[in-house]
């Protein structure tokens, strides 16, 4: 990929990046190895997703320097707080059969519940922690996921290092254009995740909005999300199970949705949305204990 969003410490993302979250693949191995072979180089994971092994072994199986690939991980509620926060690392590091990680996230500020001041001493005391392993040269940048402004804001007024991305769900019905817009104006660059409305695929296809504008613009549904998000700033990653979807989901630059279109997106009906919120409901982690 040749296109890239500038971070704020003077790094660069491609702008699409290649989500691995494994409910989508029979063989995580040979997924992501295609996506390579497509030309994907940022690949998101979680100690959550189970899927940090496989991508190490595909990476390493690739050829491809480490330096030319970029990595995102994330740790998970249950490895918050500092001793959990480097634990967490080292296992991550492990399964991913690398001696660093380009950008360390929180996955959620919060359990669903827990006392205000409980979740930011929390949040600050990881955020700290993550820093360190920044200055340890562990991390190369540190990041968020699921971080409202609210929660956003507790880490920017409590941190030496300051995130260059927060990762939140979004898409045409579920824009969360109130998250963005503070990302934005604290130079957090804002990512998605769900950028095609995972779990509500037929929602998405069969939305009369999407349907038209894909019409419109010659372009499949998938396609038009993906624009959509491209030309608000955001930098999508989307899965793909098979060769032609990963394909098709690079093939996002050579046309524009007009203003009007990106507009009415903006302001669809809630469509898709995965049903989990930071606040109130959280996913429960998966039982693996040789993934954890």
């Amino acid at each position: 990929m040749e296109k890239f969003y500038t971070l704020n410490d003077g790094s660069k993302l491609p702008m699409i990046g290649f989500g691995t979250y494994n409910e989508q693949f029979e063989d995580n191995k040979k997924a992501i190895l295609d996506a390579i072979e497509c030309g994907y180089r940022f690949f998101d994971t979680a100690s959550l997703y189970e899927t940090e092994r496989p991508l190490g072994t595909a990476i390493k199986e690739s050829g491809i320097a480490r330096n030319e690939v970029i990595i995102e991980t994330k740790l998970w509620i249950d490895e918050m707080g500092a001793d959990n926060a480097y634990a967490a690392l080292e296992k991550s590091l492990n399964r991913l059969r690398t001696d660093y990680i380009d950008i360390y996230m929180m996955h959620w500020p919060r359990q669903t519940g827990a006392p205000d001041e409980n979740w930011k001493e929390l949040d600050i005391e990881t955020w700290k922690a993550m820093e360190e392993m920044v200055r340890q040269g562990k991390v190369r940048r540190l990041g968020l996921s699921n971080f409202l402004p609210h929660h956003l804001k507790n880490i920017l007024e409590n941190c030496t290092i300051k995130p260059v991305v927060d990762q939140l769900e979004l898409h045409p019905g579920y824009s969360q254009e109130a998250a963005v817009a503070y990302c934005k104006a604290n130079d957090v660059l804002p990512m998605a995740w769900s950028p095609l409305g995972r779990g509500r695929e037929n929602a998405m296809i069969g939305n009369a909005i999407l349907v038209r504008l894909a019409e419109k613009y010659g372009r499949t549904i998938q396609q038009v999300n993906l624009r959509f998000l491209l030309q608000k700033g955001i930098l999508p990653i989307p899965k793909a199970s098979s060769v032609a979807h990963m394909k098709a989901n690079m093939d996002v630059f050579d046309f524009e949705l007009s203003d009007d279109d990106v507009s009415m997106l903006s302001c669809m009906p809630q469509t898709a949305w995965l049903g989990e919120h930071p606040d109130f409901v959280i996913p429960d982690r998966k039982s693996n204990p040789e993934n954890i």
